[in-house]
C-alpha cells in the first residue's frame, strides 16, 4: 500500500491528505436540516449529516489528492450510527481510488492490539468465513507500550500489504511533556524515530517502508533531524494551516526528490467555506470551497519545495 500511496502522490503532484474530521459545526445548515428531516435530531440524523458532508467534499476533491484521513473520534461521538458513517466514508473513498489512513491512534498489547489491527486493517474470521470489518489502508498507532503494542499491527500489515504511521512527535503544544524528555542526552522522540526505522526495515516497499511516522508540522527543526533518522519512513505531517504550519516550514520533512512526506489539513480544507478567504463560495458551495483550499495548499507546498536551497 505504501507503493500505491507514493504512486498517487506522484500522479497528483500533491503530497496532501485531507483530514475528514467532521464536527456538526462544520456542516452547513442545509445539510444538517435535510438529514434531520429524514432521521430527526438523533444520532442517526447527525451521522447522516456528516456522511453527506464527507461525500460532497470527496466528490469535489478526489481527483486532486492521493489520500484522506478520517479521525475516528469524530464518528465515535455519534455512537454506532457514527461508526457506520465512518465505514461508509472509508468504502466510498476507496471506490474513488483514494488511499485511506484511519486516524485511530490505537496502542495496546497482546490480543487487544491484535484485535484492533484485525478490525481496522485485516480480516476477522466468523466460522468458516472471513470479513473485512473497517478496511482502512493505513492506521495511526501509539507506540507508548513498546513493541508489544506495535508488532500485532505489523503482522497484519505484512499479511495484507497495508501500513501504519507511528506517533513520533505530535503537533500539540503539550507534546513535549513526554516526547521531549531527555534520555541519556537525547530526546525521547529521537529514540522512537530509531525504533520506527528498525520496524520499517523489516517491511519495505519499493522505495519506502510500510511503517511511517507522524511528526507535527509545528516542529520543523525536529522534522529535519527525524528525516535523517528515518530515511525510508514516509512522514505524515499534521498541523498544516489551522494549527499554524505553512509550506515553507515543511520542506525539511521531504527528501530531495520531493517525496517522503504527506501533509495533512483537516478543518483548513473541510471547513474552508467558513473562512474569510473562501467566503464567496457560501454554505451552498462548501465542496467547491474545499476544492479551492486544496489547490491553494498544493501550490503553497510546491512553491516551497521548488524554492528550497
Amino acid at each position: 500500500m505504501i507503493d500505491r500511496l507514493v504512486e498517487k502522490i506522484k500522479e497528483t503532484g500533491a503530497p496532501i491528505v485531507v483530514g475528514l474530521d467532521p464536527m456538526l459545526k462544520y456542516v452547513p445548515e442545509q445539510v444538517q436540516q435535510k438529514a434531520f428531516a429524514q432521521y430527526g435530531e438523533t444520532l442517526e440524523g447527525a451521522a447522516e449529516a456528516i456522511w453527506q458532508f464527507n461525500k460532497e467534499i470527496v466528490d469535489k476533491t478526489w481527483d486532486l489528492i492521493p489520500a484522506v484521513k478520517p479521525q475516528i473520534a469524530m464518528y465515535e461521538q455519534f455512537g454506532i450510527p457514527g461508526l457506520m458513517a465512518f465505514q461508509k466514508t472509508v468504502q466510498y473513498c476507496q471506490e474513488k481510488g483514494l488511499v485511506v489512513i484511519g486516524d485511530i491512534k490505537r496502542g495496546d498489547i497482546g490480543s487487544t492490539s491484535a484485535a484492533y489491527a484485525v478490525g481496522h486493517l485485516g480480516r476477522v474470521k466468523v466460522g468458516s468465513k472471513e470479513y473485512v470489518p473497517l478496511g482502512e489502508d493505513f492506521v495511526t498507532v501509539n507506540p507508548y507500550l513498546g513493541s508489544d503494542g506495535v508488532n500485532p499491527f505489523l503482522d497484519v500489515c505484512k499479511e495484507e500489504k497495508k501500513g501504519v504511521f507511528v506517533l513520533v512527535k505530535t503537533s500539540n503544544p503539550s507534546s513535549g511533556e513526554f516526547q521531549d524528555q531527555q534520555i541519556q542526552g537525547r530526546p525521547l522522540y529521537e529514540l522512537v524515530g530509531e525504533k520506527v526505522a528498525a520496524w520499517g526495515a523489516e517491511l519495505m516497499g519499493k522505495e519506502y517502508s510500510y511503517v511511517g511516522a507522524v511528526v507535527g508540522a509545528t516542529y520543523p527543526e525536529m522534522g529535519k533531524v527525524l528525516r535523517k533518522i528515518m530515511p525510508k519512513a514516509y512522514i505524515l505531517v499534521p498541523g498544516y494551516g489551522a494549527q499554524g504550519g505553512k509550506g515553507k516550514d515543511l520542506v525539511h520533512f521531504f527528501n530531495e526528490d520531493g517525496l517522503g512526506a504527506i501533509i495533512n489539513s483537516s478543518r483548513g480544507i473541510i471547513a474552508a467555506w467558513q473562512q474569510e478567504k473562501y467566503a464567496s463560495f457560501g454554505a451552498e458551495q462548501f465542496g467547491e470551497a474545499s476544492r479551492e483550499a486544496v489547490l491553494d495548499m498544493r501550490k503553497d507546498i510546491q512553491e516551497a519545495l521548488e524554492s528550497r536551497g
